[in-house]
């Protein structure tokens, strides 16, 4: 097995623009998540950038960026049209897609969702689930719920589906993480696809593999990490660091 990392980023950000050249400690966001998956050893890391900004921050710090077509759809379509510039005869099989707005993510997560792939040879796809942070998280549409069937290990199992709706019952509510690892002809076969039902019922792309027959694997992380989604989730990530400092 032969991975990539690739973190997609782009500028344009619906809820809070700019973010992947947000200040946090001194750092621009997409340059720690650079760090981060550097780290974890999980394979060679690039950002697969929708600006040229975006690039320009990356390359400062020593990263390696490639600029794609701003208007591309989806961080699939983004990692995609970065594969074809960096690796276009085909050497690495396995790609991790690592959200840029993680600036903290646990470098053994990384590795975990990419351990996956090489452990379970009916895995397409490996994710990554934590805990639920509180009772509140099983009826908040905003938190994606994964339904899994858990191994004895307690630390990895098979996705039954992906939801935002309320889960009842004792066993544990599992908050999905967006870290996907997908072995390379499970990502062709998933951007070639249109958007499926259910897809479009919860609005989460993860469903259109599974109605595509594709295998999906979660590693359990011990805690979600820190996502910046808002100015509110912003602020967050900078006390963080204020701490960490």
């Amino acid at each position: 097995m032969n991975p990539i990392v690739i973190i997609p980023a782009r500028m344009a950000a619906t809820r809070l623009p700019g973010k992947p050249l947000a200040d946090i400690g001194g750092v621009p966001m997409i340059v720690r998540v650079l760090r981060q998956a550097e780290a974890s050893g999980a394979g060679p890391v690039a950002v697969a950038a929708g600006d040229p900004e975006i690039v320009a921050a990356v390359e400062k710090a020593g990263g390696r960026a490639v600029l794609t077509d701003p208007d591309l759809p989806s961080g699939s379509d983004r990692i995609l049209a970065a594969l074809a510039e960096l690796d276009p005869t085909g050497q690495h099989d396995v790609v991790i897609n690592l959200q840029g707005d993680m600036p903290f993510v646990d470098p053994s997560v990384l590795a975990a969702c990419a351990g996956l792939l090489a452990e379970q040879p009916a895995c397409d796809i490996a994710t990554v689930v934590a805990p639920e942070q509180s009772p509140a998280d099983r009826a908040n549409p905003d938190v994606v719920k994964a339904v899994l069937s858990l191994q004895p290990n307690g630390r990895t199992g098979r996705a039954l589906y992906f939801t935002r709706s309320t889960l009842y019952g004792e066993a544990p509510v599992w908050r999905h993480i967006g870290i996907y690892g997908y072995r390379r002809e499970a990502l062709a076969r998933f951007n070639a696809a249109p958007p499926s039902p259910l897809e479009r019922r919860e609005k989460l792309e993860q469903l259109r593999a599974l109605e595509l027959g594709l295998s999906i694997w979660a590693a359990v992380a011990d805690a979600a990490p820190i996502s910046v989604d808002t100015a509110a989730d912003l602020e967050a990530a900078r006390a963080h660091a204020r701490k960490l400092s």
